[in-house]
């Protein structure tokens, strides 16, 4: 399972990451968002030179989950320097797929 990031370290975790971050935002009631978790614990590991990942509970850390607008999920935010530079909504993506996505985003 990958980090956990709340409201209150989000700054210090995400927003102040010396790498990409890959952000889960996922519900504990949500099937799609639990069938990612195999795939993004294969990519903690694999792209954890490149790519930090993360998961936060929506329901939890509502100020964060306001703040960038996440009204499904799961929604994967990447953030660069700070700032959210991609996204993509629902569970839809092979590993394959994400970690294409992730290698081009971490150059």
């Amino acid at each position: 399972m990958g980090q956990r990031v709340d409201d209150a370290n989000w700054d210090v975790e995400v927003l102040g990451a010396d790498r990409p971050v890959l952000v889960d935002f996922w519900a504990e009631w949500c099937p799609p968002c639990k069938a990612m978790d195999p795939i993004l614990d294969q990519l903690t590991v694999e792209l954890a030179d490149r790519v930090k990942i993360v998961k936060l509970d929506v329901d939890s850390n509502p100020s964060t989950t306001v703040r960038y607008n996440v009204r499904a999920m799961p929604t994967l935010i990447v953030f660069k320097n700070g700032e959210p530079v991609d996204y993509k909504v629902g569970a839809g993506q092979s590993r394959a797929q994400l970690t294409k996505w992730l290698d081009s985003l971490a150059a």
